[in-house]
């Protein structure tokens, strides 16, 4: 099993504080231009989710699980708020930001700061979003976390939910395999299961612009019905997709992994993730090495000429790997996407960007006034609303070798 009252006067009087507080973070914004980056960061302090549920025709529950990272965060010291708008260009202002007091706190547990509110998209809307943020009144320091009501990548919402064992709701898009989620549902007492055992091969680089292999055959294995309310394990390793009516497209989307995972686990992983910065012929000798530790010394000897310098490279690129598997793992490993395998390699972007078909990270090159722009593309997926796909171009190969060489060369370093 995976683990994890105010006086009248006072309240009114925190609400209009924290009111005032939260419109300067989020007016004159839009989802458009609000820069999310710290959502990459390495150094984050936080990280909010926003989770929904449906519960009616256009009613959803919205739980706002906000994972610590920060050791023993104090509530005081953040300034929490939603709004839900109709598009990514509505501006965010005073009319439809709603400020997240401690009375609103559903619950305070060691991993998570946890809320839940009800909201209703009017009659005739077409589309609806809503964003979450986090502002540290220390710093200034802005966390953002967006998600879909109704859009076009949205064909529906599941009317259940998956949650740890304390009752916070599951805010990660895999599992260790054997470990177990608890599921509820206010309209079903049992779910159905999938399992699809396909394994995916590495995204091509940047530049890259040829079409990439597409599987023929998906495998789909039917795991039946289970009760909600009692610890489902998942045993095996690939992902999972959950529903409580198969006739709908609504689903809860479970990648199962090693369990070292989000870690590398043993030498044949530790090979298979150099892809990104070695030569071909430097890759294929890894693989076929007889001894994989033996031969992964000497490929990192024989990058720097310094032991204590490889140390370093090791350390940097597998923690890169591990951030990748955490932030962008969908039906894949998060280190074999685009999104994970161009932060691997060029590192956590300055500036990110959403647009309603589009993800935008900016690498601002220091000492220059030059930027580099990746674009990932949104694609419509049954099993996720966050899919992304690179859009590749040659244009990419000088700044792309660069980094490799930084890598090669032990200078790579965030």
């Amino acid at each position: 099993m995976i683990k994890t009252k105010t006086p009248k006067l006072k309240l009114i009087a925190a609400l209009i504080l924290l009111g005032i507080s939260a419109i300067p973070a989020l007016a004159q914004s839009s989802l458009k231009n609000i820069n999310q980056n710290l959502r990459y960061s390495r150094y984050s302090r936080l990280s909010p989710k926003i989770i929904p549920i449906k519960t009616g025709e256009r009613t959803f529950k919205l739980q706002m699980p906000i994972e610590k990272i920060e050791e023993n965060p104090v509530f005081d010291d953040y300034i929490f708020s939603y709004a839900v708008v109709s598009s990514f260009s509505e501006e965010i202002n005073e009319k439809n930001i709603i400020p997240l007091t401690s009375d609103r706190l559903v619950k305070d547990t060691d991993r998570h700061f946890y809320f839940e509110e009800e909201v209703s998209i009017p009659s005739g809307q077409e589309e609806a979003y809503v964003i979450l943020v986090a502002k540290d009144s220390r710093q200034g320091d802005q966390y953002s976390y967006h998600t879909d009501l109704i859009s076009p990548f949205v064909t529906d919402i599941p009317e259940f939910g998956a949650y740890y064992d304390n009752g916070i709701p599951f805010d990660q898009t895999y599992i260790n395999k054997g470990e177990a989620l608890i599921f509820d549902s206010e309209k079903s007492m049992s779910l159905f299961h999938y399992f699809y055992p396909q394994r995916f091969d590495v995204p091509l680089p940047p530049m890259e612009t040829r079409a990439a292999p597409v599987p023929k055959d998906i495998k789909i294995e039917d795991k039946g019905d289970f009760l909600i309310n009692v610890p489902q394990p998942f045993p095996d390793q690939g992902y999972y997709f959950i529903q409580s009516d198969t006739s709908s497209q609504a689903g809860i989307l479970l990648k199962t992994t090693p369990q070292a995972f989000p870690r590398v686990n043993d030498y044949d992983e530790m090979v298979d993730k150099l892809v990104y910065i070695s030569t071909r012929n430097e890759h294929e000798k890894l693989r076929t090495a007889t001894d994989k530790k033996k031969a992964l010394d000497a490929y990192w000897l024989n990058l720097t000429k310094d032991p204590e310098k490889a140390q370093g490279i090791i350390k940097e690129y597998f923690q890169q790997i591990e951030f990748a598997n955490i932030l962008f793992s969908d039906f894949k490993e998060g280190w074999m996407s685009d999104r994970g395998m161009v932060y691997i390699v060029m590192g956590p972007p300055s500036q990110v960007f959403f647009d309603l078909d589009k993800e935008i990270w900016i690498y601002d090159d220091l000492g220059s006034k030059s930027k580099n722009n990746f674009t990932f593309a949104r694609i419509k997926n049954i099993f996720t609303p966050n899919y992304y796909k690179l859009n590749r171009s040659r244009a990419y190969q000088p700044e792309w070798f660069q980094s490799i060489t930084l890598w090669r060369s032990g200078k790579m370093a965030f």
